[in-house]
């Protein structure tokens, strides 16, 4: 398993870039996705690019309540179908299960919202997850 992000959402792109840059984080990348109407921008710290925070900038929203701007925390898993077995297996809820092999999530004790990405490429879909519905959010 490798740690991957952080994910947090925002309001303001250009101030919160503003406050990572100043706190020493550079941007990495910037995906604008025009159809979902929303804004990723990965940073993190020069010489440790493996540990990021991930912007989430929702062009439509009109601002964040009750802790809604924290987003999850995400990991690369080997097998993905083998990872939500074994947290199954171990009682927990699969919110989002892994129906296309790459994507999967899950919720922490307290409510933190986890992302499991396969690494590598996604193994073909397969049962039970291709067909499981989503449970609650995620």
């Amino acid at each position: 398993m490798k740690y991957l992000h952080t994910m947090i959402r925002v309001s303001d792109v250009a101030e919160t870039l503003r406050f990572f840059e100043l706190l020493g984080l550079k941007e990495l990348r910037r995906y604008d996705n025009e159809a979902g109407r929303f804004s990723l921008i990965f940073l993190a710290a020069p010489g440790d690019e493996s540990a990021q925070i991930e912007l989430t900038h929702n062009w439509d929203e009109a601002g964040y309540t009750g802790g809604r701007n924290f987003g999850h925390v995400a990991y690369a898993v080997e097998n993905i179908y083998e990872s939500c077995q074994r947290l199954m297996d171990g009682g927990v809820v699969i919110n989002r299960p892994p129906r296309d092999g790459r994507m999967a999530f899950v919720k922490s004790p307290d409510g933190i919202s986890v992302e499991l990405l396969q690494a590598g490429p996604a193994p073909a879909p397969a049962e039970p997850w291709a067909s499981m519905p989503n449970i609650g959010s995620w």
